[in-house]
């Protein structure tokens, strides 16, 4: 969900700059972060970058470039010749000559109401058309971004959950011999302690100790999420929150097979996979 879009507009008077970032994040928290934004455009704006972007911690910068001739600020003369002329007649005739006259209007010309600081609405009705554009433009910047990082993200987790499966099957290999190996270890065990073992009682007992040990349940659902992972990230357009998921189900598999592994050879695969399956949870962090 990580993300980056551009856009800029030339307005009558200047140049409007508008910047999104976007970071991971469950839901849509979007930030907007300019005085520029008139309140009322404020709504319809969150609505447009929730419905594009869906999800993340979303931050929008709005920046100005005045126009130079936007730069030149204007004098109410009314203004100031009456505060210049209140100003004079408080002071008598032969102390205002041209300087002292002269500094008293350079003062006079600070006054807030005397000097136009310009800082008219910079967005309004008559060039909102080119604003909403703008943002249209930096979104649609920002998804082409996703979509970049996105195709990596892809052959990344897929390549990953195919190592799992391949780990699964290797754990297969061995399973024969983990269960021939428990049973030598018991028969061993009670040599060494001269128990002497009722073959038919042994047996039963073995099968159902055995049961205990069987994996194959955790394998046939491993299996069964790995390929469901795979059918979603290529089937929903928006897989993120499912695929997290699916990779609680595939973490529980893979830890309920370490437990009843009793094997090294299995309990290698086994910490493969769940290192496999770490990078992809991390991964699908940046999964919309």
């Amino acid at each position: 969900m990580t993300g980056y879009g551009k856009a800029e507009v030339s307005l009558p008077s200047g140049r409007l700059t508008i910047e999104i970032r976007s970071l991971n994040s469950k839901s849509a928290d979007i930030n907007i972060k300019s005085p520029l934004l008139p309140k009322d455009k404020d709504l319809p704006v969150r609505q447009k970058i929730a419905d594009s972007l869906v999800r993340g911690t979303i931050d929008v910068f709005i920046s100005f470039e005045a126009a130079a001739a936007e730069n030149v600020r204007s004098i109410n003369a009314a203004a100031a010749k009456a505060y210049l002329d209140q100003t004079v007649g408080l002071v008598p005739d032969a102390a205002m000559d041209s300087r002292a006259r002269a500094v008293l209007l350079s003062s006079i010309l600070r006054f807030p109401d005397v000097l136009d600081t310009g800082k008219a609405e910079i967005i309004n009705e008559e060039n909102w058309p080119l604003v909403d554009a703008a943002f249209d433009t930096a979104l649609a910047n920002l998804n082409d971004y996703r979509i970049k990082e996105g195709a990596a993200l892809y052959k990344d987790v897929t390549t990953r959950v195919r190592t799992i499966l391949d780990l699964e099957n290797e754990v297969e290999s061995h399973e024969a011999e983990r269960l021939a190996l428990v049973k030598e270890n018991i028969l061993k065990a009670a040599e060494e302690a001269r128990i002497k073992l009722d073959p038919e009682r042994f047996e039963q007992e073995m099968v159902f100790y055995l049961q205990k040990l069987d994996i194959n349940e955790e394998k046939v659902r491993l299996r069964q999420h790995c390929r469901y992972f795979l059918d979603t990230i290529d089937s929903d357009p928006c897989p993120g929150k499912k695929l997290g998921f699916i990779i609680q189900e595939m973490g529980r598999e893979i830890n309920t097979t370490g437990s009843k592994a009793s094997n090294s050879d299995i309990q290698k695969a086994v910490v493969l996979m769940k290192d496999e399956l770490e990078k992809i949870r991390e991964q699908s962090m940046n999964i919309l």
